[in-house]
């Protein structure tokens, strides 16, 4: 048998190699070629097949159904006895916030944000809410943004929240979140007209509900919109209530005008309202029912005085007879409705009073 070198085991060993790696190179090159084929041939039967999103009817976000003010728009009409509120009580039109009227104090000394002046708001505390409080906060602040301002920018949703948190430490609205959020739901005069008008029917969007709940958390986590102010009113620029022209505007934010009240109500010291917890369950308040006007008699149900015609005899006062008042009890005895035994007390023991012995 030949011997081999040392040099020539070398140059076999080295060919071995290069041939293993080569192999090996190829072997990888198949692999990642079926991998592609199957990951494209995958693909190819995912993009024929007729997807949910397709076949489903979008709604909500994903519809585009849901903007500030798009509330009102899709309404049914309200039953016939929802009682009505006050226009000054319950949201005037789609996108308008409910207003409600204060007198305007007099300020002796210089007030910040009576200037004209924007002072952003204080952060909001939840520290003294329990973990259902805050759970109830943050689901009431969440919808409120949603189906108020779903298509705004997210300082818009911001803004939104800071007006309904603003309005929580201020003495002329509930000190709740959901108090706020829903108030006059309970006589279909609400402040934020999607608690009253259906809207809430509709399902939010996963991605739309998403964002809302994110910029909900940050509120309630002590997060401010500076821009806003002391803002406790806003509406969208397509109406344009009444009430606006008695208010300061701070800012515009999206498709909304922001206005915080003239006078020592609209300043920081009036926001002194604080927040003790004991969230109602969110959602409309159970309606109460409609007041009834008081019932009074037609004057022509009323009995008439007999006229007074000189020289006539009085006629004599009416008589009951005694049947009237009293029934005959004639024959009572052999009129039994039971079917109770015949009593074994003697006739002169049983109206006595006195025990048996």
């Amino acid at each position: 048998m030949p011997s081999i070198g040392l040099g020539e085991a070398r140059v076999t060993s080295e060919a071995m190699r290069v041939r293993t790696r080569t192999l090996r190179l190829a072997a990888l090159l198949a692999l990642a070629t079926i991998g592609y084929s199957a990951q494209a041939a995958i693909r190819a039967i995912i993009d024929h097949l007729p997807s949910a999103a397709s076949t489903a009817k979008p709604r909500g976000f994903d519809a585009q159904d849901h903007f500030p003010g798009a509330a009102l728009l899709y309404d049914e009409p309200p039953p016939a006895e929802a009682p009505t509120m006050p226009a000054t009580y319950a949201a005037p039109a789609a996108g308008v916030t409910g207003t409600t009227l204060l007198p305007d104090l007099p300020v002796s000394a210089y007030v910040p944000g009576t200037d004209g002046t924007i002072t952003p708001a204080r952060p909001f505390s939840m520290a003294r809410a329990s973990g259902q409080d805050l759970g109830r906060a943050l689901n009431c602040l969440a919808t409120a943004i949603y189906y108020e301002s779903a298509s705004e920018p997210d300082a818009g949703q911001r803004a939104v929240a800071q007006v309904i948190l603003n309005r929580v430490r201020h003495p002329a609205f509930p000190n709740t979140v959901c108090g706020v959020v829903y108030q006059g739901s309970e006589r279909a005069g609400c402040q934020f007209s999607f608690a009253c008008d259906g809207a809430m029917a509709r399902q939010p969007s996963r991605t739309g509900w998403a964002r809302a709940l994110r910029n909900a958390s940050l509120m309630l986590a002590g997060g401010v919109e500076p821009s806003v102010g002391m803002a406790t009113h806003y509406h969208t620029y397509a109406v344009t209530p009444s009430w606006n022209r008695a208010l300061v505007m701070t800012a515009a934010i999206g498709a909304h005008f922001f206005h915080r009240w003239k006078g020592y109500w609209g300043t920081p010291g009036a926001f002194s309202q604080g927040y003790r917890g004991g969230e109602p369950v969110p959602g409309p308040h159970p309606r109460l029912a409609p007041l009834l006007p008081p019932v009074t008699m037609a004057s022509a149900e009323l009995p008439r005085p007999m006229p007074f015609v000189p020289g006539a005899t009085a006629l004599p006062a009416p008589v009951t007879a005694p049947a009237q008042v009293q029934p005959a009890y004639a024959g009572s005895s052999t009129m039994r409705t039971d079917n109770l035994p015949d009593s074994q007390i003697l006739d002169k023991w049983k109206d006595s009073g006195k025990p048996l012995r």
